[in-house]
């Protein structure tokens, strides 16, 4: 008889601790399916997050996720994304259902070929919901995933499996339909209930809640200018045949990755002589500002925002919002008593005004300097600036978007640039890249390289970055006069070379342990880019080094 196994779990808040036979499944162990109308979703073991359905196999801690944390979402869309998928298979099997970007707490959906209605496939998922089918998790053989995908009309799917040639692969399914295993999922359809199907554009979206409210669904807001510059790029993805990662990996492997890099970079730099071209077009444009999440490159992009302006005959000003930062005192605090830096009434928003009507009145002005160690700012005569006919001034900062950084400016003295990393690519046919993956990647390895950051650092502050962007960043999007995505569609090939190693450090007694493990799998999809492949002033220089540009 084997020997039981060692289980500390927590129930209603206190940890408990028993012993259990080997091969026990979680959810054994787990309270209340339903805390004060949250659901349970999944688990953690020893800090990595699981199904409910999983075996224990060794001495180990078990803790429930719900709905209501940002794990136990990720739960939810993932199983969110599988039940439309199987539902679409049920109606027409030769409907191949692709996915794309992410907008409005949705995903956009569309169809290679024949096509499905929103309304009958939102019935079907109905359907599937209220037969509560039980989503499995098996692992079958390379040969028997090749065949299943190539019967099921996965083309991108079954391509990808030739760049991860395993002797076993796992799979979920629901009913007679199974996809590639991406991370736990509710047990049941039956789990699966809030949810919307809309037509949007030429496809569908795919409606889920937000993590504070798991259980209804948030209003509808178009985001138009971000979905068309999404559907620009994946036209330009198409038209270049690199769509997912499996078509980025056959370039890789055929060596022809050089020249996709070198297409990459200039068609990025063409959209940024595109928008330099449209500051010069208005003649009366004083001031660039320049906003977007963090790890969106604002910093690469200024300066090759200011090479494009010298190339037309103007001299580019930079001036830093972080100069305006008031003195420690008359910080603001957040919810936790501690300094928050990122709302605006941390700037000294009436100097900063008084200071750009100066220079655009062509008076000589004295930039302050900040002191952060010590909380003050400053004045230096080495700062004292004008602003002549043809300077313009560049600003890039969390707030450059709010109208209510700078209210004493006129309109037509501003141009405003938004910057996201929104890749075009998709793993495979119904699996995605998330724009916010992309950026904490990118941050977990400039954070190692430029501040001697673990990985488990950058993961655990990353929830208040978010935070930070949901507040002050993203609703201001709308008010930009051009919109730059920052994503290079090789980028996380040559930052898996970095990343991989940082996330393997974060051992199973870490919180973050989980989401290391999460993002470890989803740069397993990519084959590696040798760092050296990348040009001096390629934006990913700003996270792995060796920039032609002085930060």
């Amino acid at each position: 008889m084997a020997k039981p196994i060692k289980v500390t779990f927590i129930r209603n808040g206190k940890e408990e601790t028993t012993e259990t036979e080997l091969g026990t499944q979680v959810f054994s162990f787990m309270p209340e399916f339903n805390i004060n109308g949250n659901r349970l979703v999944a688990a953690k073991v020893n800090n990595e997050l699981c199904s409910l359905d999983s075996s224990l196999e060794y001495d180990c801690k078990v803790e429930p996720v719900y709905n209501n944390t940002k794990e136990g979402m990720s739960v939810y869309r993932r199983s969110l994304c599988l039940l439309l998928a199987a539902a679409a298979h049920r109606i027409n099997p030769k409907a191949r259902l692709l996915v794309g970007n992410s907008i409005c707490y949705g995903y956009y959906y569309t169809f290679d070929g024949e096509t499905i209605e929103a309304e009958a496939l939102k019935k079907e998922m109905q359907k599937l919901v209220s037969q509560d089918l039980k989503i499995k998790t098996s692992v079958i053989s390379w040969s028997q995933a090749a065949e299943l995908f190539e019967k099921l009309n996965l083309k991108e799917t079954r391509k990808q499996l030739n760049h991860s040639c395993t002797s076993k692969i796992m799979i979920n399914t629901i009913d007679d339909f199974s996809d590639l295993y991406f991370g736990p999922l509710v047990l049941s359809t039956g789990a699966l209930q809030v949810f919307d199907l809309i037509k949007y554009q030429d496809g569908l979206l795919l409606r889920f809640p937000k993590t504070k409210t798991p259980n209804q669904l948030p209003p509808f807001k178009d985001e138009s200018k971000l979905f068309s510059l999404f559907k620009q790029y994946k036209e330009w993805g198409k038209r270049v045949n690199v769509t997912t990662a499996a078509s980025l990996n056959d370039m890789i492997a055929n060596r022809k990755i050089n020249d996709f890099i070198d297409i990459a970079e200039t068609h990025q730099q063409k959209l940024i002589s595109e928008i330099a071209s449209q500051i010069v077009k208005s003649k009366k444009v004083r001031v660039v500002l320049i906003a977007g999440p963090s790890s969106s490159g604002k910093t690469t992009s200024a300066k090759k925002i200011g090479l494009e302006l010298q190339a037309m005959g103007y001299v580019p000003k930079v001036i830093s919002l972080d100069n305006y930062y008031v003195s420690h005192d008359r910080t603001p605090l957040d919810e936790n008593g501690k300094p928050d830096y990122e709302c605006l009434e941390a700037l000294d928003i009436e100097l900063l005004n008084q200071n750009l009507v100066d220079l655009f009145a062509g008076k000589e002005v004295n930039i302050p300097s900040y002191d952060f160690h010590r909380g003050t700012s400053f004045f230096e005569d080495k700062n004292k600036m004008t602003l002549a006919e043809n300077e313009i001034l560049i600003m890039e900062g969390i707030h450059g978007l709010n109208p209510a950084l700078t209210p004493k400016v006129p309109d037509e003295l501003k141009f405003k640039i938004y910057l996201s990393a929104l890749t075009q690519l998709n793993l495979d046919d119904h699996n995605r890249v998330s724009t916010s993956d992309n950026r904490l990647i990118r941050r977990i390895v400039r954070d190692n390289n430029f501040r001697g950051k673990p990985a488990e650092g950058t993961i655990a502050m990353w929830p208040s970055v978010q935070r930070g962007e949901e507040l002050h960043i993203f609703p201001f999007h709308d008010n930009a006069d051009a919109i730059l995505n920052t994503a290079l569609d090789y980028e996380l090939s040559v930052l898996r070379v970095y990343a991989a190693p940082l996330l393997r450090r974060v051992n199973p007694t870490q919180p973050e342990y989980s989401e290391a493990q999460r993002l470890l799998r989803f740069l397993e999809n990519f084959a590696t880019i040798a760092p050296t492949a990348v040009p001096p002033r390629s934006i990913i220089r700003e996270f792995i080094g060796g920039s032609a540009f002085k930060y």
